[in-house]
Parts: C-alpha cells; structure tokens; sequence
C-alpha cells in the first residue's frame, strides 16, 4: 500500500468510531504507556494535545500532572518547539491544536520521552504521519525513548519509509506494547 492508501483506509475507520470508543482506546493505551519502564523512570515526557480523531490526551495529561514534567509542542514554521504544559497558558494554534504559550521553550535533547501520534505504525516502528514531517524533523535529534501511540487497527503490516522518517522504539495500541529495540 502506498501512505496515500493508508492514510485513506485509516482515515475511514477512525470516523467508524463513536466517543465511547475513543475514550476506552485512550484509557487503555495510556494504561499500558504508564506501565512501561520507560514511562515510569522519566522526569521529562513530551506529549501531544491530540486533535479529535486521535487517541484523547487531556484526562492522561491531567492525571500525571504534578508527579511528570510535560512538555507539549508548539508550530513554529516548519519545526516543532517544546514548551512546558500548563493547562492555563494553552491556546489554540497551528492545525486548531491546543498549543502552549510563552518563551521557555525546551531542548528536545533533555526530553526523556517522547509520545508520538501517528496515522499508522508497524511492528518494525516505522510511523506513518500526517504528511508535514513536523515530527520527523524533531524526532531526529531527539534522545528519548520514542513511542508511538495509537488504535489497535493503526497497527499495519508495513509503512513505506524513506531515509528522513525516523522509527519509533516502541509502539502501544489497545492490546499491544511493541519494542522494537531497547536503549
């Protein structure tokens, strides 16, 4: 399949589901993402505020907050730029994302974990995204355990990835906790 065709095929199934769907997608794969030892041993986590056909993130963000350090992406141009969450210096930015304020942005290279959206990943942890390479360009100085988060059906057999795309080293669905390689 091309990324044109996956992107289409899920696409299509994530408008199947109804919000009770997606809120019990999210609850358990966020289960599994605080049961992993990368999850559990960082200080320092960047997250996503997710748009609404991707795995909810709010009720997650709001229950660790206090005991994790959160950093959210912000649009700057082409690149993506961290700055810490909080959920009173939130706005609404590039894409109608949900993006923080300010001028403390952060180094991703001091980022312990990365969560990463994606259109579709496979069990390599090749990610399929939206197209723009926002995170591809961030995940490729990046330091931190990547991984991926997504619905069970977001898990395909192969991704066709080019040189720049940058793999994840782990990837968590409803009922899967993939890695991919360890380090």
């Amino acid at each position: 399949m091309t990324k044109y065709e996956v992107r289409k095929k899920i696409k299509d199934l994530r408008q199947m589901l109804d919000q009770a769907d997606r809120l019990a997608a999210a609850s358990s794969v966020f289960e599994r993402l605080e049961h992993t030892a990368a999850f559990q041993l960082a200080e320092r986590i960047l997250m996503y505020h997710s748009l609404p056909d991707e795995l909810e993130t709010r009720e997650f963000l709001h229950k660790w907050k206090g005991r994790k350090k959160f950093f959210l992406p912000r649009v700057n141009g082409v690149n993506l730029e961290l700055l810490p969450y909080d959920e009173s210096r939130l706005e609404i930015g590039s894409f109608h994302i949900e993006e923080p304020t300010g001028t403390d942005t952060y180094p991703v290279e001091d980022i312990e974990v990365i969560v990463v959206p994606g259109v579709a990943f496979d069990r390599k942890g090749r990610r399929l995204g939206r197209g723009k390479g926002f995170y591809d360009r961030l995940l490729a100085t990046a330091k931190a355990t990547k991984i991926g988060v997504g619905y069970n059906f977001q898990l395909v057999d192969e991704i066709p990835s080019e040189p720049h795309d940058v793999a994840m080293d782990m990837v968590i669905t409803e009922s899967a906790t993939i890695i991919i390689r360890q380090g």
